[in-house]
């Protein structure tokens, strides 16, 4: 018994050590750290624009918020996203590809989902990728 106690100890004894050891995981950034980065305040009345039909205006803040260079690939993704879907619907088929092109690469795992692969104008473009 006094082997199996002492290996519970030993056990035990490692463990707090390596927790001691452990650092904290940076505090999650909230909503207001994020409005306090133009390229995401940007992105988020980009698709404000987007949301209200204002293509338009969208197309250019999505551009702008791509060019102040967003922080996360989601959000890079996301707005070349939607930049694609603004130049699919507008005929604009070989930069909308591009478009999408991007998205992956800031992204590779990025993807549609089903119904928007399945949308007659953007989704064949979005299937034609390798």
């Amino acid at each position: 018994m006094r082997s199996v106690t002492g290996v519970k100890t030993l056990f035990s004894l490692l463990a707090s050590a390596l927790a001691a050891c452990a650092v904290p995981p940076p505090p999650s950034a909230g909503l207001a750290d994020v409005m306090q980065r133009p390229a995401e305040r940007t992105l988020l009345s980009a698709m404000r624009h987007y949301d209200d039909g204002s293509y338009g205006p969208a197309e250019a803040l999505l551009r702008q918020a791509l060019g102040l260079g967003l922080s996360s690939p989601r959000d890079q993704a996301m707005a070349h996203k939607h930049l694609a879907y603004i130049l699919c619907t507008s005929d604009r088929l070989a930069a909308c590809e591009t478009a999408f092109r991007s998205a992956r690469g800031a992204d590779p795992a990025f993807a549609l989902s089903r119904a928007e692969s399945g949308h007659p104008v953007w989704g064949p473009v979005f299937k034609r990728l390798p």
